[in-house]
Order: structure tokens, then sequence, then C-alpha cells
């Protein structure tokens, strides 16, 4: 072929390959074809009779070129023009949920179908799970040309998860945040209730009701505090891009009620069951709760001669009445097996519980029986099985509580409460060496605020 041809061949197969690049690759893409052109000129060629294949300089052929052409600069444009052609933009918008939103509603609103979310909740378990979006909850949408992409359902700071298209169908992720956790210390001396006086010292509620629970076999929260009992703890805080986020549980305590010391040390053994020990390995935790009810004052205590108030003659009460408001839950105060869950008499709506050794417990007036709750039915210490209402002879809302053992009544806020099981030997050793860690730092952290409390104002106490 003459050369003039052969220039002329290759500028119209140029032309051609070139009108599908992006403008601004063009001079790129031109000055490789020069040089090309040159090497061809410049580099020894094959004898005259030697045959010569010509290649159409296509995006393959530039992914292929020798590496005398600089691959690199070859790699980056190919990469270039093939992310032009095949990326997508995509655009993405938060939602909040509320109240009274539902799924199809929000879809709705983003303009997407209802074949979109057929294929979304229909993909997996997690995509099902979507029907059961919260308040204050948040979806996050991604869109490209009209179609969803990508979505992110955002249940807690903690928790989400994230949808992504693939074909018809979307796979999903889910993402677990772990928060940073610090260990916290507080010490305070009572004035008035311990909830005030933890209060003041930034105990939050939900550690100050944990703290009267590890101590509440043995410490009367309503009937035993007085002033200047005082309390020492150890806590967790947790924290998610360095903001506080809520709390975890008390490692360590000591409490001082009328002059007697009591410590506690979180502890989980190896078969991973958590409770309270004391130093020396017995458990804090008594076979039976006190008060199995979270009360505003005793109404009527045990009295073998009360006058009853509705009948105004002299009965015994061989029980304790706690006050409480309509509804609060009502707790089994030990392990058990309900005996009878039903009306009786005077009792309105009542469950006996037998438990080991011989020892009935009794919980009547319940506003209702929780669901479940039945003859035969095994029941965990703390476990719900009903809540406080006025059924049966009663003037206001409130628990009457009998503790019976070998069926003889007991004072419920005297009878001595017997003990859970302590550790096993095999434990001892794990558990001691965590134990002397925690309260040393107890003691340290509170011997640190004292003193700066001293050197500081006269405030009863110092978080």
């Amino acid at each position: 072929m003459a050369l003039g041809s052969m220039i002329s061949h290759h500028g119209s197969t140029m032309r051609q390959t070139l009108k599908a690049f992006p403008k601004r690759h063009l001079l790129l893409v031109v000055g490789l074809v020069v040089v090309v052109f040159l090497l061809l000129i410049v580099l020894p060629s094959e004898p005259a009779s030697a045959k010569r294949s010509e290649t159409p300089l296509t995006i393959d052929a530039l992914a292929t070129l020798p590496n005398t052409l600089n691959n690199s600069l070859t790699h980056s444009i190919v990469s270039d023009i093939q992310d032009k052609t095949l990326s997508i933009p995509v655009h993405w918008k938060k939602i909040t949920i509320k109240s009274g939103d539902t799924l199809s509603d929000i879809f709705s609103r983003q303009n997407l179908s209802a074949n979109t979310l057929h294929a979304l909740v229909s993909s997996s378990q997690e995509g099902r799970s979507l029907a059961s979006i919260l308040p204050e909850q948040s979806l996050e949408f991604a869109l490209s040309e009209g179609e969803l992409q990508q979505l992110r359902y955002v249940r807690t700071r903690l928790e989400s998860l994230h949808f992504t298209r693939n074909g018809n169908l979307y796979e999903v992720e889910k993402v677990i945040r772990k928060p940073e956790t610090r260990h916290n210390h507080v010490t305070g001396i009572i004035t008035d209730s311990l909830f005030l006086s933890a209060n003041r010292v930034g105990l939050p509620d939900k550690l100050t009701m944990e703290l009267a629970s590890i101590f509440g076999w043995d410490i009367d929260f309503a009937l035993d505090i007085r002033a200047n009992d005082s309390f020492n703890l150890t806590y967790e805080e947790k924290f998610l891009d360095g903001q506080s986020i809520g709390y975890g549980n008390i490692l360590a305590a000591k409490f001082i009620n009328r002059g007697e010391t009591f410590q506690a040390v979180r502890y989980t053994d190896t078969e991973g069951h958590t409770d309270y020990y004391s130093p020396e390995g017995e458990s804090l935790r008594k076979s039976f709760i006190r008060t199995p009810v979270d009360f505003t004052r005793i109404s009527s205590g045990f009295n073998p001669d009360r006058k009853h108030p509705i009948f105004k003659t002299n009965r015994p009460h061989r029980a304790v009445d706690y006050a409480a408001p309509t509804g609060t839950p009502i707790k089994a105060s030990g392990d058990g097996v309900i005996h009878f869950a039903g009306k009786q008499h005077g009792y309105g709506n009542v469950v006996y519980m037998n438990h080991p050794n011989n020892i009935t417990t009794v919980y009547a007036h319940m506003r209702n029986i929780q669901t479940g709750i039945r003859k035969g039915t095994k029941v965990k210490q703390g476990q719900i099985i009903g809540y406080v209402g006025t059924t049966g002879y009663a003037t206001g809302p409130h628990l009457h509580y009998e503790f019976r053992v070998n069926g003889v009544h007991r004072n419920p806020l005297k009878v001595k409460l017997p003990d859970a099981k302590p550790l096993p030997q095999s434990e001892i050793a794990p558990f001691n060496r965590i134990t002397r860690v925690m309260l040393t730092e107890l003691e340290t952290r509170q011997n640190h605020t004292l003193l700066a409390s001293k050197s500081g104002d006269d405030s009863d106490a110092t978080r």
C-alpha cells in the first residue's frame, strides 16, 4: 500500500475513533497517535515482504500498547474514560421518621414505586424489619435518576442496616458501632434521701436504682437510710464520637449504712453468669427480693391487731401493703412455681407462688395478672407476674404481700432471707484478682475525691 494511502487510511480510522472520546482527552489521544506514528518511521522495520497487522485505536488497544509508550499514562486515560462512562451520580437524602409515618408513605414522598418498596422489604429478614420503623429513627436514601441505589436504616446511633441494590434485589449489611467505655467515680454523703443525695453529685437515676438493687437485700432504702450514710462507686459511661451516649454497669460499690459497711464487685464467671459479690465471694443476691414492687410508701405494716379499714373490726394483718400507682409492675420475689393465679374473695386478682424450703409468697389486689402466669408456670426472681391495682377489698392501689414459711405468716420486712449460692471454688482465684484491682481503685478514687472536697468547697459530696 502506498504511503499516502496508508496515511489516509490511518487518518480516517483515527477520526472515527476519536469522535467517541470526551473532548478533554482528545489532545492526549492525538499525542499518543503521533508517538505511534513516529515510532513506525524511526524504528527498524522488517523486510518489505513481511506482513504487518494494523490495530484500530480503541480503548482496549490503548490498554495494551507497548511499555515504551508509557503504560502508566495510558492506564490513567483508560480508567478516566471508563469512570466517566460507567459512574452514575448519586444524591443522598436523609429522612427523620415522625409519629404516624409508614414506610409506604415515606417511599411515596420520595417518588419511589411500590415495586421498589416490595423488592426492598422482601429481599431479606432485615428488609422485613423495615415495617417496624419508629419515630426519631432515620432513613437515608441514595437516589440516581429516580431509582433507589442504597438505603441506610439508622435504628440507633450504634446500630444501622445498609441496603445496596444488586440488579433487582437489595443486599444488606448490618453495621454495629462500638462505643468507647470509660470508668467514672462518684462519692456522696446522704443528707436526706438516697435519690436526692445521688442527684446532687450527678449520679444518673438509672445507676441510683441499680445501686439500691445491688444492696437491696441487706438495706431497706425506704426505712433504713440515715443522715451521714455514704456511698462510693465506680461505674461505666459510654461515648461515641466524643459525646456521652449513656451509662453501663456499676463495677464496684461501697455503702455505709448506720456505721456498717457493705461492698460489692461485679463479676462474670466462666459460664457467662454475671452477679454482684462481696469481697469474700458471697453473692449479695438473696433467694428473695425484700420488696417485690417499686412502692411510694408502706400503707399498712405487719400487725396482728390491726383494725380493718373497711369492716372496722380487729383483724390480723399478716402482710405488708406497698402503696404504688395503679399499673406498677409486681415482680416475683424469688424463683418458684405458680400454685394459683386468678380471682379469690377479698384478695381480688391474686397469685400464690411456691418456693423451695416450704416457702409461699402471696401477691393480692392486682389490677391484672401478667399474660402466661398460670398454675404450674415456673417463674424466675424479678419476673413480672402482675400489676398494682385495687381489686378485692382495697381502699386504694397497693400490693398486699405475704411471706409464709411452712404455712405460718412471717413479717416480710424482718424475716431472715436465705442467701443465694456463693462462687464455686474454681472461680475464687480469678475473682480475687479482679476484686483487688476494683476495690483498690474504689478506695484510691474516694480518698482523692474527699481530699479535693475538703480543700475546695464545703459540699457534702463530690463527683
